[in-house]
C-alpha cells in the first residue's frame, strides 16, 4: 500500500476495497509506539470520538479495527492533499477563497463544540481538501470532551497554533483554544505566513503569550478585526465561535 501520510504515532496508507473498488485511507497505529498510559488513553479517546463524529467537513471514519499489534482507522480518502500544501502552492489565498474554507471549518467546529468535543490540534496539516474544494478536518488524536464547569490543563498540538493559555500551563475549558488555532489558520491563509514564527522557542512563546505579530495593511478592515479578536490573549475577551458565525 502507498504511504500518503505520516503522524506522530501512525502511518496513513492508501488502499482500495476489493469489491467496490472504493479508495480508502487507512491510518495504522502500531501498539508498540504507544508506550505510556497517557498515550494509550489518548488513543482510546480518539477511537471513541471519531466514531461519534458525522459531519460533511470532518473526514468520515468507516470503521476501527484492531489486532494484537496495531489499530487500523479505515477512513474516507480525500484526494486534494493538505491545506498547508495548497497555501504554499498559492503563496496566499484571496479573502474570498479563504472565507469559503473558513466557513467550512467553522461549521465543523461548531458541530464538535455543540457535541462537547474539542480538537486541540487544528492546523493546515490537519485540514484536507477534497476534489470539490471542500475542507475536511482530520486527526482527533489530541481531541477530548469538555464540560463548561470543568477545566483542562494539558498542552498538546503544535506550538505555532497553540493558544497562550495552553503554553502557559493555565487551565482552560476547551472551545477557546480551538478559536485561537482557527485565528492562526485564517491569518496563514490570507498572508501565506504564520503570525507567530521564529526558530527560537522561548521567543516564540513570548510572542504568542503577548499576541505580538504584524497585521498586513492589505487585509480588509473587517478581516483584520476578526483576526485580532480571535488572537486575543484574554480568554474572556476572545471572540466566541458563535459570535464569529453570526458575524461571517
Amino acid at each position: 500500500m502507498q504511504t500518503i501520510g505520516q503522524g506522530t504515532f501512525g502511518t496513513v496508507k492508501l488502499s482500495q476495497h476489493v469489491v467496490t473498488r472504493q479508495k480508502v485511507a487507512i491510518k495504522i497505529i502500531e501498539k508498540a509506539s504507544v508506550t505510556e498510559d497517557k498515550q494509550r488513553n489518548s488513543l482510546q479517546r480518539e477511537i471513541r470520538l471519531v466514531q461519534l463524529l458525522h459531519h460533511r467537513h470532518i473526514v468520515k471514519v468507516y470503521d476501527v479495527l484492531e489486532d494484537a499489534t496495531a489499530v487500523f482507522f479505515i477512513m474516507e480518502y480525500v484526494s486534494g492533499g493538505e491545506l498547508f500544501d495548497y497555501i504554499v502552492q498559492k503563496r496566499s489565498l484571496s479573502e474570498w477563497e479563504a472565507r469559503i474554507f473558513f466557513r467550512q471549518m467553522l461549521s465543523a467546529m461548531d458541530y464538535c463544540h455543540k457535541n462537547s468535543i474539542i480538537h486541540r490540534d487544528l492546523k493546515p496539516e490537519n485540514l484536507l481538501i477534497d476534489s470539490n474544494k471542500c475542507v475536511k478536518i482530520i486527526d482527533f488524536g489530541f481531541g477530548n470532551t469538555f464540560h463548561r464547569d470543568k477545566f483542562l490543563t494539558t498542552f498538546c498540538g503544535s506550538p505555532f497554533y497553540a493558544a497562550p493559555e495552553m503554553l502557559g500551563a493555565k487551565s482552560y475549558v476547551g472551545p477557546e483554544v480551538d478559536v485561537w488555532s482557527l485565528g492562526v489558520i485564517l491569518y496563514a491563509m490570507v498572508t501565506g505566513s504564520l503570525p507567530f514564527h521564529t526558530e527560537v522557542l522561548p521567543e516564540l512563546l513570548k510572542r504568542i503569550k503577548s499576541a505580538e505579530y504584524h497585521m498586513p495593511s492589505k487585509l480588509s478592515p473587517n478581516l483584520a478585526d476578526l483576526i485580532r479578536r480571535m488572537l486575543t490573549v484574554d480568554t474572556k475577551k476572545r471572540i466566541k465561535l458563535s459570535e464569529i458565525i453570526k458575524s461571517k
